[in-house]
């Protein structure tokens, strides 16, 4: 078999198979990674207090005047128990819907924009600016954002459905 002849389902050889499945990692880490973290967030009672070592208050009150954004700080303390409740219920459905494919870059615009508000709020302040992970998610949920689901995907089943005489 020959790089452009007819591989695996007859769709263009183990490149083509290749490049189809390439974010199907990036996808499955996702996934469980912003499942778990929204789990850990909504079953934490610690986490989800105004005020006390661990909790959601703590943290936005610690890194308020180092935020790229001081007033996104200031909104989630006006409630920090809300505000902790929805990054986490936000998480657990970008979660779901990375990893089953499900709206697959609504799913990546909300793992982005999450990302994106955690790296201008509470890691703004890394130093250097690679040790803060939010920056590398907000990076890794553009090509999901970009390509969608291609394989293994609710969105690919509905699409091979409409395509269905």
């Amino acid at each position: 078999m020959t790089d452009m002849g007819e591989g695996p389902r007859g769709r263009g050889g183990w490149k083509a198979t290749a490049s189809r499945y390439a974010l199907l990692p990036l996808r499955v880490f996702l996934g469980v990674t912003f499942i778990y973290a929204g789990l850990d967030k909504i079953t934490d009672d610690v986490f989800l207090s105004a005020s006390g070592t661990g909790s959601i208050g703590e943290m936005m009150n610690a890194v308020r005047d180092s935020a790229a954004i001081p007033e996104m700080v200031d909104l989630a303390l006006k409630n920090p128990e809300g505000f902790g409740l929805a990054i986490g219920a936000g998480e657990i459905a970008v979660g779901i819907g990375t990893l089953t494919g499900l709206l697959a870059r609504l799913a990546a615009l909300g793992g982005a924009l999450i990302s994106l508000s955690l790296w201008l709020t509470v890691s703004w302040q890394t130093e250097p600016y690679y040790y803060g992970n939010d920056l590398a998610y907000l990076m890794a949920w553009l090509p999901l954002l970009l390509a969608g689901a291609s394989v293994l995907s609710v969105d690919a089943a509905l699409a091979a459905r409409r395509r269905r005489p």
